[in-house]
């Protein structure tokens, strides 16, 4: 479909990569909005497309499933991203509330007029996620879909020594220095890029909002409102 060494026509040469950034976002706090924003910048990205999940399904227990809703989740990343023109919200997969796999996602956007087959799709991963890539819902097929994108800490790159060696194999096939390169093909390519570190996760968010204690500058404040007025991840209300 999409190999990584197909030229664009000169009807897509207009169009600029569109960033996709899925997750759980359990809940979406100042990492993940840190991410998308120098992705844009990095990467060259006209807009990043936020995806939250409906029904996860790289989780291995019950014990790792969302303690929220899709619609919860979805609320919950529609304020976070409010008021940043180059943020778009994706509602398909929460609103469904079926199992959320990557590739069948990818396939749903190219179906569509605006993405259609020629524009540049580039698929937002942490270094944590990219390394069990190999372990996807027929994951070869993400690089005929979209280009992927790896962050990770700045000076740290991504240690290809500790990929799957099928993993390694594509990584060594497809990966390029230039950000630049995502915009000559529609898919296909891997580039990595260093982005902020925020020693920030759901986890623990979800640890002080049970122990009730402060999340303030942890997620945005109106997602922490959010979290107050609906009584989330404690049956009490939580302080900041």
């Amino acid at each position: 479909m999409f190999d990584q060494m197909h030229a664009r026509s000169p009807a897509a040469l207009s169009l600029k990569p569109l960033g996709l950034f899925g997750g759980t976002f359990d809940p979406v706090h100042f990492g993940h909005l840190r991410l998308a924003e120098e992705a844009i910048d990095c990467l060259e990205l006209e807009c990043v497309r936020w995806i939250p999940a409906g029904q996860p399904i790289h989780r291995e227990s019950a014990k790792k499933m969302p303690l929220l809703t899709a619609t919860q989740r979805l609320d919950m990343v529609r304020l976070a991203i409010a008021g940043n023109v180059h943020f778009e919200l994706d509602p398909t997969e929460a609103e469904v509330r079926q199992p959320s796999y990557t590739v069948p996602t990818l396939e749903r956007l190219r179906a569509d007029t605006e993405c259609g087959g020629q524009r540049p799709l580039v698929l937002l991963l942490g270094a944590d996620a990219f390394v069990g890539l190999n372990r996807w819902f027929r994951w070869e097929a993400l690089f005929d879909l979209a280009h992927i994108a790896v962050a990770h800490r700045p000076g740290v790159p991504l240690d290809t020594a500790a990929l799957p060696s099928a993993l390694a194999d594509i990584y060594r096939q497809r990966h390029t220095d230039s950000a630049s390169a995502l915009a000559d093909s529609p898919a296909g390519r891997i580039v990595s890029f260093a982005m902020t570190q925020l020693a920030i996760s759901a986890t623990q968010i979800r640890s002080l909002l049970a122990a009730q204690r402060s999340t303030r500058y942890l997620l945005p404040d109106a997602v922490i409102t959010y979290i107050q007025n609906m009584h989330l991840y404690s049956a009490n209300k939580h302080s900041t």
